[in-house]
């Protein structure tokens, strides 16, 4: 499972340290590592998984293992970066690839005398390996190669975590793809975690919920990514992944009235 040819092994020399997090990421784990070998260095940050993700890890010699409790996206991105030991850092998610054009833009920005602090990436969403052309999908970009010593994650936001830059941003030209929904019920389940971690968020800013919240809101959020994004010409796929964006909202409010109910 876990090769080496003579072209990874040369690209290893990179000042690279390729990060994931993960919980129950079996059906992942090695496309993603196998993915990210070029890398120097390869760290998995794993809350306590219950099925075989960190069987199928131990089983890279390149990949070193870290257990540590999942409190928040924030949290735990902020401690996986603090324990990388190169300047750069390449930081997937276990449902996101790499294309070959992709890896030599990464290589090429790396061995740069001069580069930006952080670049986003545009990523490419792909439902049950098809390709989710619109439902606000069609401009999604996000941090995933930066400089260690130039970035934190700001902790106020615990989910879609948003990463605090000192210095220059850039761009890559290849996208990224996102293998995000691979079934209802786990991207429903993602859904739902997610709904969870922004109560939290709701709460520190004092969010009273109420009717609005519990309706009007997942409607608008609705509504706005199935027309203004277009996801009415995804078609079935369009309404899914609409409908259940527009659920995480009511999930966040419902949650943080159970919050609530108890201080």
């Amino acid at each position: 499972m876990a090769k080496q040819n003579s072209e990874s092994t040369q690209l290893n020399k990179l000042p690279l340290t390729a990060l994931i997090i993960t919980y129950n990421e079996e059906s992942n784990m090695a496309s993603v590592l196998e993915n990210i070998d070029f890398a120097d260095e390869i760290l998995v940050i794993d809350s306590f998984s219950t099925d075989q993700t960190i069987k199928i890890a131990s089983s890279y010699k390149n990949v070193k293992i870290i257990q540590h409790p999942f409190e928040n996206y924030a949290t735990q991105r902020n401690y996986a970066t603090n324990l990388a030991t190169n300047p750069w850092i390449l930081f997937l998610d276990a449902d996101e690839r790499l294309t070959l054009e992709l890896k030599a833009e990464i290589i090429e920005t790396i061995q740069k005398k001069e580069s930006h602090s952080a670049y986003y990436f545009y990523r490419t969403f792909m439902f049950e390996n098809k390709k989710l052309r619109f439902s606000g999908w069609q401009t999604d970009k996000i941090f995933r190669l930066f400089q260690k010593e130039k970035v934190h994650y700001a902790l106020h936001k615990t989910v879609h975590e948003k990463l605090i830059v000192t210095g220059t941003i850039g761009k890559f030209k290849n996208k990224l793809i996102h293998y995000s929904y691979s079934d209802y019920s786990s991207y429903k389940q993602k859904m739902v975690l997610y709904g969870n971690l922004k109560a939290k968020e709701e709460y520190l800013k004092g969010t009273n919920p109420n009717l609005f919240h519990f309706y009007i809101r997942p409607l608008f959020k609705f509504i706005y990514q199935y027309t203004i994004r277009l996801g009415v010409l995804d078609g079935k796929k369009g309404i899914i992944i609409c409908y259940l964006n527009a659920f995480s909202v009511y999930v966040r409010f419902k949650e943080l009235k159970k919050m609530k109910s108890k201080h």
